[in-house]
């Protein structure tokens, strides 16, 4: 191989390059190895958490964390300061001392003279020559006055004009330590609303309720009315979107008008207290039908049949017949037997209180929305040719009568239980014991029924059953003496009452009590002869919410003395004097004594006293009372046997203890269930009816401002124009559109205004 003396020397320089480099790496490598085997010097990091801190000036205190994080071993305590701090705050600690991997917190108050603003704070650690800081920010802002805020639930309404009023609540709630009262007014109410009370005073965090009712003639439309609060120089506002709709008030689809059975049509324009008299008013059909009229009729306006458009008049008799008239002719416009083939009405079982047959004793409900056309129920009561006895159920088509589908259903029951007709355990419901007198309440899709005996022939205990207006079969049932005997459902016809939040109220009969109670205070054997009653219907079961039994109540039972022989009257909510409203039921029967119960707290049963009843008028009805009253701008209205018809104004939310006005006639057994017709609050008219049974009826029309007022009488006319036949036993007279509807033994007699 040639190598010139070039390629030599480069050959040279990268040996002699190669063996520095590798002297670098051994020397490097030498360092590296030295290194590792010696110690670093230790330390410390600081931090501080959260980054941001707030404080408002006299407000919460709030705190920050100092860690100390040791690194190469350190293991010294770390003391540490903070410092930047604006004037008016402090910390404490002001300083501490802090282990490595350790931590304390330091708690930040703001006086209330601290200035606002923003700072940057310094946290400063320390350890011999070692010194590390963290720094956070710090934010004040100014002090916060006392102040409250206001609100309303729910935050909009819609009232009906002429019907009961709606509830909202109003609440203040303080705030930054606010404890005051706060006064609240209220503005912009559409003419014709009106709202109870008219002012209030909240306490923060205590609701109070307003109820707004719209009168017959109230503003159609939506407005906003403004609640506003004040306390001292502060001042805050709420806003209620309120909506008056107009009301049909051209229906009557239940008994006594509504569910509250308060016996008020407040929509009628047209009968006045200056032309109800016998010159210008009087009877201007009879109708005639092919029994008893025992039951309210009811009228439904604008109904279409065959084509034609009708108002038409529902009546139900004892010969199980249902007919529909047209409400302004007269004309019958069908009819319909609720018996079925080879059957006949019921007899009276010996018992003069329903005679000579039994068919359909009670009121029945219409739900116009129900079906094609519409539906109305009733309960009908048969005996078929082997002698049994049927009680059913059926709904029937508004515009022909026809049974719909499901319809009749046929009713029983069993309920758990030792009482009458019970065998291992439960209670049977025997179909011949029983008739259905009360009237007929339709809520929530279920009609309610409510059941009475024969006079007091045994066995018999007292029921309540719901079944579904879609499918006509039983969805609810109740026994309220299921270990006992009695307690049947009377009310002199009085329909079965219901709330907006779907519980029912009833006047039970005398029967069974069980003397001992739970620790809720209910009776132990669930049995509860003689009281007033408040039933829930939450998921679909019938259940006891609530009760009062007076104190001698047993006693009572024993001697048929019972609260069972009138009916219950729900009344619109009532405020008193200090802006508390009421909800409550009025109910009276045999023992001479008004009862007025809270219907959130009706008082149950003390054998010492009735001192938790809300209200009881002692001897008011001096003859008791089978019937029921109604209700009219404050004022309750009741017709005792051989009594007055009496009127007991309402003054913050009690009834006057004595009348404030009376009849000059007083009205035999079984007195008088009033009716009331107004527009709006004026113009209310008392009608009642003198119907013992024999005797001449006589239909009565008072001035409702003052009962010793009479308007009308239906003998006054000469000739005995205005007659129209004997007494009915629990007669109700219907006002609507102009015109008076009563039921006779055998058929319905229609007053109004003469041609």
């Amino acid at each position: 191989m040639h190598v010139d003396g070039r390629t030599f020397e480069k050959t040279s320089n990268l040996r002699i390059f190669s063996r520095w480099l590798l002297l670098l790496s051994c020397v490097a490598c030498s360092v590296t190895s030295c290194s590792k085997q010696s110690s670093a010097s230790g330390d410390f990091s600081l931090s501080a958490a959260p980054a941001t801190i707030s404080l408002t000036a006299g407000g919460a205190t709030q705190q920050v964390t100092v860690t100390v994080t040791a690194i190469n071993s350190f293991s010294s305590p770390v003391a540490v300061a903070i410092s930047g701090l604006p004037a008016g705050v402090t910390a404490v600690p002001v300083s501490l001392s802090v282990s490595p991997g350790g931590s304390q917190t330091i708690t930040l108050t703001a006086a209330a003279s601290a200035a606002a603003g923003t700072s940057a704070i310094t946290l400063t650690g320390s350890s011999g020559s070692l010194s590390h800081t963290a720094t956070f920010t710090l934010t004040v802002t100014a002090a916060q006055s006392p102040d409250f805020s206001l609100t309303i639930n729910p935050t909009s309404l819609t009232l009906t004009t002429g019907a009961l009023g709606q509830q909202t609540a109003v609440s203040a709630t303080g705030l930054n330590g606010f404890s005051g009262s706060v006064g609240v007014s209220i503005s912009g109410l559409p003419t014709g609303v009106t709202v109870a009370p008219a002012t209030l005073t909240l306490a923060p965090g205590t609701p109070q309720s307003l109820t707004l009712t719209a009168a017959a003639n109230a503003t159609i439309g939506t407005s906003s009315v403004v609640l506003q609060g004040q306390s001292g120089s502060l001042s805050h506002t709420a806003t209620l979107t309120l909506t008056v709709a107009v009301s049909t008030g051209n229906d009557v689809v239940t008994y006594h008008y509504d569910n509250s059975r308060t016996g008020l049509n407040p929509n009628e324009t047209i009968l006045t207290p200056a032309n109800v008299n016998s010159t210008t008013f009087g009877k201007l059909n009879l109708l005639t039908v092919d029994g008893k009229v025992d039951a309210e009729p009811l009228y439904l306006s604008a109904v279409t049949i065959s084509g034609q458009t009708h108002n038409v008049l529902y009546v139900v008799t004892e010969h199980d017949s249902i007919y529909a008239f047209d409400a302004d002719s007269g004309t019958q416009l069908w009819k319909v037997s609720a018996l079925g083939s080879g059957e006949a009405t019921s007899d009276d079982h010996g018992c003069s209180q329903i005679t000579p047959e039994i068919g359909i004793t009670s009121t029945p409900v219409i739900d116009r929305h129900r079906g094609t056309n519409g539906t109305i129920f009733t309960v009908a009561m048969s005996k078929d040719g082997g002698g049994a006895y049927h009680q059913r159920i059926h709904a029937l088509d508004i515009t022909t009568g026809a049974e719909t589908t499901g319809s009749p259903t046929e009713i029983s029951g069993t309920y758990p239980g030792t009482g009458d007709s019970s065998s291992n355990g439960k209670v049977s419901f025997l179909p011949g014991q029983y008739a259905e007198r009360v009237g007929l309440l339709l809520m929530n899709q279920t009609i309610y029924l409510g059941w009475t005996s024969h006079c007091d022939s045994r066995p018999y205990t007292g029921w309540i059953m719901g079944y579904s207006e879609t499918t006509l079969q039983q969805s609810a049932i109740l026994n309220l003496t299921p270990n006992g005997s009695d307690g049947a459902i009377w009310m002199a016809g009085a329909g079965l009452a219901g709330d907006t939040s779907g519980n029912i109220y009833l006047l039970d009969a005398n029967g069974t009590l069980d003397p001992t109670v739970n620790a809720g205070g209910f009776p132990v054997n669930a049995d509860y002869g003689n009281a007033i009653v408040k039933l829930s219907t939450a998921n679909s079961a019938l259940a006891v919410a609530d009760y009062f039994e007076p104190y001698n109540s047993i006693s009572e039972s024993n001697v048929d003395t019972d609260l069972g022989s009138g009916g219950a009257l729900l009344l619109p909510d009532l405020a008193d004097s200090n802006g508390t409203v009421h909800h409550l039921i009025v109910g009276a029967g045999k023992d001479k004594n008004i009862y007025v119960g809270d219907r959130d707290s009706l008082g149950k049963y003390n054998p010492a006293n009735n001192n938790a009843l809300y209200q009881e008028i002692a001897n008011a009805l001096p003859n008791g009372v089978w019937s029921m009253p109604a209700y009219f701008n404050n004022t309750v209205y009741y017709g005792g046997v051989s009594d007055y018809l009496k009127a007991f104004s309402i003054t913050n939310a009690k009834l006057g203890s004595t009348p404030s006005s009376k009849s000059a006639t007083t009205f035999g057994y079984p007195g008088a269930t009033p009716s009331v017709s107004s527009n709006g609050t004026s113009n209310g008219i008392v009608w009642a009816l003198e119907s013992t049974i024999g005797s001449t009826a006589i239909l009565h029309a008072y001035d409702a401002t003052n009962l010793g007022k009479e308007l009308y009488n239906s003998t006054q006319a000469a000739g005995s124009r205005d007659g129209f036949g004997t007494g009915n036993k629990f007669l109700t007279p219907m006002i609507i559109r102009g015109k008076v509807y009563v039921g006779t033994p055998n058929g319905v007699a229609i007053f109004g205004l003469l041609p």
